[in-house]
């Protein structure tokens, strides 16, 4: 069973709590509690996991540690991938290579669609991000979890997490005795919630609100703006953040007036700052 700490900061003036499940282990934030489901299964020795998406992505990087440790054959699908990160490894896609993850590089195609045509009679399918249905496993622990920290702590919480598929905070609130706010890291408010649907086709959203960006944001493109706010919240409250959800995610929370303490999921995953802090080195950003 997965446990994490939560931790009072202060930044700018403004009290609120961390969930630490970016201290969860080598896996660790939303990519941990999605994955909690594999990891109570069996797999048999021939087993094959078999993904697609980014080269950077957290979800390859988690992945590629928990093939490894159950000894799964793990093949991923993506776009061709530059000559220079295939000279230059870093982030999670050093970490894969290391996990001794098999790459298919295709172009002009569907990633999703060459991906499930790869797929035999037992193989395990995994959507891109990890956004399927067996990810509400953990999420219902995770809200457990909360529920009787919250007690010993004595507080009612507001719990704020930022989106991408808007797996993790659709499970979350599902189960959740807290009201659960997120935003869009990708896309817009309208997009996100196709998205859940698409995952939950009943889903009615009663116990999750989402809040609307400050402004537009490119997903993955550099920010003058995150890229100061990742700085002084690593200055000020010890914390190193995500840059590409939680950034975006804490830019929407702490601007806001909470009627209730604020309850901030840390999405974990900060391998993944390696390469964007090299775009950001590259647009001048130190």
């Amino acid at each position: 069973m997965l446990k994490s700490t939560i931790e009072k900061v202060c930044f700018k003036e403004f009290e609120f709590y961390v969930k630490r499940d970016d201290l969860l282990g080598e896996i660790n934030g939303n990519k941990a509690r999605k994955l909690a489901f594999y990891f109570s299964q069996n797999y048999s020795k021939n087993q094959r996991f078999i993904s697609y998406g980014g080269v950077q992505s957290n979800a390859l990087g988690s992945l590629s540690i928990f093939c490894l440790k159950k000894n799964i054959k793990f093949i991923f699908i993506c776009k061709k991938i530059p000559s220079y990160l295939k000279e230059n490894p870093c982030g999670n896609y050093a970490l894969a290579l290391k996990n001794k993850v098999e790459f298919l590089e295709v172009n002009n195609t569907s990633l999703k669609e060459y991906a499930l045509s790869l797929c035999c009679k037992d193989d395990i399918f995994i959507e891109q991000g990890i956004a399927n249905l067996n990810a509400e496993q953990g999420y219902k622990e995770l809200a457990d979890e909360i529920k009787k920290q919250s007690i010993n702590l004595n507080l009612e919480f507001d719990i704020f997490l930022p989106s991408g598929t808007g797996t993790s905070a659709a499970f979350l609130a599902r189960h959740s005795k807290f009201k659960v706010f997120t935003c869009a890291c990708v896309g817009d408010e309208d997009y996100l919630k196709k998205q859940i649907l698409e995952l939950i086709q009943d889903y009615d959203f009663k116990n999750l609100q989402i809040l609307q960006k400050n402004q537009k944001y490119h997903f993955g493109k550099p920010y003058k703006e995150i890229h100061q706010l990742y700085k002084e919240l690593k200055q000020e409250c010890f914390i190193e953040f995500d840059l590409l959800y939680d950034m975006i995610g804490l830019s929407v929370a702490l601007k806001r007036k909470w009627e209730k303490p604020l309850l901030y999921i840390h999405q974990g995953g900060i391998l993944g700052n390696a390469s964007m802090l090299q775009r950001y080195a590259f647009k001048g950003f130190k």
